[in-house]
């Protein structure tokens, strides 16, 4: 629910909630027929349970393995026994990813089992099938394949009753909501009330979640000790506040012992303690937390990194947290993203920190690629080395290319291309030739463009746009060029706004204009609205939408005053027709559109 209120892309929120897999329904128990079993199904459309025509169980299900252990081989209640068998150890070597994936639907009918509609009384065959997982709900399924897209493919293939429950004009089957039919008591009920009824008269509501939990614990040495005391007499008894933090012990191997255990098993002065609780003989824990467990919430005793009497002050907390940005990797959206909130809104919860989300506003970056589009890889021949990079072209060179590539945000990925760098290295050494043109005036008609770029470089780092930034850092010095000089004053702006991109060259440069500190320690440059509107506006001229010339005229000139500027210069063209009307588009164009 939280996700809601946070600035992140859409994307990363949906793959979160997919990942926690929230589903709210009912459990439904469907009778065996002939017995006393029940199988508990969970579905999210209680409302279509009219049209119910068989049931699926994951193979793993417990009924289904019991049923087979309870009677052995060859005196089981299924006819099939041997194929149930075959099929339930063929799914044991396949992935969860392969059996939602697959487009195949396979599945082995419990062949001589039957089990019972509740809403209609009607006995209805009973498969297990792959694609029902027995960690989802309760391993366990009612198949409506008039309005399921996975049951309607399933009862193709096996030539099962597809019944309509739910009122639609749409060929094939429906998933969506309306009014029911051939339901009973209930039709004519809009399904969205059909579900609570249904619910309340055969099942009971049910939440459901994918997400399971988060094994941490790891046999090896790095990672923080688990700060628990075994003892045979107490069991596990965590270690005193007083003697926390567990530090790891200095070790010469870091190597397993061989026998499934951390290394630090093999540290007897480690392993070898007295229980806090009785003082008897006992032995440390010597697993490990997972590394994501610390890098969950480490952020937060920055905030208060000193403080030894408690997990961070709250005062201090509130003045840093919630972290404004977060940028990473999409790899890590149902990792390290998902598994900080997780432990941020457990510690909320006992009371340590102050806010229940760690991260206001997330972006996801790209990686680069190699030069042949491909991901790099040693394999592909295609890895770059930055070392061997810097050292032929400058860090700043790489740095800047870097920012120059692309969108810094929305995690779209960039080929590494040898023309780009080197048009980047090309571009700084122009800006250092550019500093022979300083002179100790302004050139005047820099100015417009000058701090139209103060305002879009200051605009583009704010949000992550380093690529336009720099683009228009090259608008810029194409000006300079242009009027063969700038102004001292001018070209400390100029300095000032490169830094971020290419600091170690502007510090060079800024050394050079006679300042003895840092770049770093200058104000960012402000841009004056006035100098932002240009003196003069020039405008292509099209006729019929053809370009036929280009007229420059005052900023301040009116729409007319456009018109008939333009008008002067290309009338000639007009061959004698007149002119039917005409387009001005602000600061653009002027489309003169002829009579026929």
């Amino acid at each position: 629910d939280d996700l809601a209120e946070l600035d992140w892309p859409e994307q990363i929120k949906e793959a979160q909630k997919n990942w926690i897999g929230r589903s709210e329904g009912a459990e439904i128990d469907f009778h065996i027929a002939d017995s006393d079993s029940i199988v508990t199904v969970f579905t999210t459309r209680p409302d279509t349970l009219f049209g119910a025509t068989y049931l699926v169980l994951a193979p793993e299900h417990p009924w289904v393995k019991s049923s087979l252990e309870k009677y052995g081989h060859g005196v089981s209640i299924f006819k099939n026994e041997d194929e149930i068998r075959a099929y339930v150890d063929k799914t044991k070597k396949m992935s969860d990813m392969d059996r939602q994936t697959t487009k195949e639907k396979t599945g082995a009918k419990l062949d001589g089992v039957e089990a019972i509609n509740p809403a209609t009384g009607e006995n209805i065959p009973v498969f297990i099938a792959d694609y029902v997982l027995p960690q989802y709900g309760t391993g366990a399924i009612m198949a409506v394949p008039a309005h399921d897209e996975r049951d309607y493919e399933f009862a193709k293939k096996f030539d099962l009753p597809i019944v309509f429950v739910v009122s639609t004009e749409k060929e094939g089957v429906y998933t969506g909501r309306g009014l029911l039919i051939e339901s009973g008591e209930f039709t004519g009920m809009d399904s969205v009330e059909a579900f609570s009824s249904m619910t309340e008269k055969f099942g009971l509501k049910k939440t459901t979640y994918r997400l399971r939990d988060w094994i941490v614990s790891r046999q090896r040495y790095w990672g923080a000790p688990i700060p628990m005391i075994h003892c045979d007499k107490c069991g596990y008894v965590p270690v005193p506040d007083a003697q926390l933090p567990v530090l790891l012990p200095e070790v010469q191997d870091y190597l397993p012992d061989g026998g499934g255990k951390s290394p630090l098993a093999k540290v007897s002065s480690f392993v070898n303690v007295s229980c806090p609780s009785c003082g008897a003989a006992a032995e440390r824990e010597t697993d490990t937390l997972d590394t994501f467990v610390d890098s969950s919430w480490y952020f937060l005793r920055y905030t208060d990194a000193q403080n030894v009497d408690e997990f961070a002050n709250k005062a201090k907390q509130d003045n840093w947290m919630p972290v404004d940005m977060y940028s990473g990797g999409a790899e890590h959206t149902t990792m390290h993203l998902l598994y900080s909130r997780f432990w941020h809104k457990a510690l909320f919860d006992i009371g340590l920190t102050s806010g229940s989300e760690p991260y206001l506003k997330r972006t996801n970056h790209g990686m680069v690629l190699g030069p042949d589009g491909q991901k790099m890889s040693k394999s592909k021949g295609n890895v770059l080395d930055p070392d061997e990079l810097v050292a032929r072209l400058g860090a700043d060179t790489v740095r800047m290319y870097l920012a120059f590539m692309g969108p810094y945000t929305g995690g779209a990925s960039y080929p590494w291309n040898p023309d780009g760098v080197v048009g980047v290295r090309r571009f700084l050494e122009r800006v250092g030739k550019a500093y022979e043109l300083v002179q100790t005036n302004d050139v005047e008609e820099l100015n417009t463009i000058l701090h139209k770029t103060i305002k879009k470089v200051g605009e583009d780092i704010a949000v992550f746009k380093f690529n336009t930034a720099i683009s228009q850092l090259m608008i810029l010095l194409n000006a300079v060029e242009a009027a063969k000089g700038i102004g001292r004053n001018q070209f400390k702006t100029l300095v000032v706004l490169l830094s971020p991109f290419a600091p170690h060259f502007s510090e060079e440069l800024w050394s050079l204009l006679g300042h003895d500190t840092s770049v770093t320690k200058e104000s960012w440059p402000k841009f004056e609205e006035k100098l932002l509107v240009e003196d003069e506006i020039t405008y292509a001229i099209q006729v019929d939408g053809k370009t036929r010339g280009e007229v420059t005229v005052g900023s301040d000139i009116d729409k007319q005053g456009i018109e008939a500027a333009a008008r002067a210069v290309v009338e000639s063209r007009f061959e004698g027709a007149g002119v039917a009307r005409v387009i001005v588009v602000p600061g653009r164009l002027v489309n003169f559109v002829l009579k026929n």
